[in-house]
């Protein structure tokens, strides 16, 4: 199962069910395991961690160097990848920024073409990233989500479960649990049928909605919004999207803004 052509560091540990194609590069100790796919030109760089059933498309580079002008090469660090993840062509995927720090990716995600994950990212479960998706550095990701073509989502930042962001969106604030967002920063609503979808009940999703406006439609401030929101009792997953709303990253919170004017 591994092509006569490919490059593979002694130190690297293949399950003997693994797939690797034709010129692949494994230059380190990295772990591929039962089921995976490897195709043609795909790169492993150091210490990478391949999941079960996780396939890797053409000319895909995982666990490469950093992109940051402070990183020292001799720094060893990882990419861990989970079970049963598409990661497709010319995909990259750097490795964590710090002594014993990881990007990690969870289970089930796709990747379409060109996405680039920057170091130290961490992304959940059953994400979709479209074709030339870009997170910086140390962002965030909950599970569920999906990411048009083309997003572009800054360092640091989070972005919460079951969102949808527009196709080439920017953001340079938090997108928190279950919302929608597009253009620069802009929060349109909340994702209703992602929701519906993920299964939430009737009870649950009213609620979201309730406390989706009392937070960012209700004219009051995010300081008074919070301290209305914290004086009711609510549902878990309502509860969740609250928990988010309080523990911001420093980038602070997208904002409600509707409309379809020029930024």
């Amino acid at each position: 199962m591994i092509h006569k052509t490919a490059l593979i560091d002694p130190s690297a540990q293949i399950d003997p069910t693994a797939e690797i194609g034709p010129y692949v590069v494994i230059d380190g100790p990295s772990e591929v395991g039962p089921g995976c796919k490897i195709e043609a030109h795909a790169q492993l760089v150091g210490h990478v961690v391949v999941g079960e059933g996780t396939k890797i498309g053409r000319g895909a580079v995982i666990g490469a160097e950093p992109q940051d002008l402070g990183f020292d090469p001799s720094t060893q660090s990882s990419v861990i990848l989970g079970k049963n993840n598409v990661i497709r062509e010319h995909v990259t995927i750097h490795r964590g920024s710090k002594p014993g720090a990881a990007t990690r990716i969870g289970d089930g995600n796709f990747l379409m073409v060109g996405c680039h994950l920057a170091h130290d990212v961490v992304l959940g479960d059953k994400n979709i990233l479209a074709n030339s998706v870009l997170l910086a550095g140390h962002v965030h990701m909950g599970n569920g989500a999906f990411l048009g073509g083309g997003s572009v989502v800054h360092q640091f930042l989070r972005i919460g479960d079951y969102c949808l962001m527009q196709g080439n969106s920017s953001f340079s604030k938090d997108l928190p649990h279950y919302c929608a967002g597009n253009r620069i920063n802009r929060m349109t609503g909340l994702n209703v049928i992602g929701l519906r979808r993920q299964g939430f009940s009737s009870e649950d999703r009213a609620a979201v909605k309730e406390l989706f406006h009392m937070l960012f439609c209700s004219g009051l401030n995010m300081s008074q919004a919070l301290e209305q929101a914290l004086a009711r009792e609510w549902p878990e997953k309502a509860r969740r999207l609250l928990e988010f709303v309080r523990a911001p990253s420093k980038k602070g919170v997208a904002s409600v803004r509707r409309g379809t004017g020029d930024e």
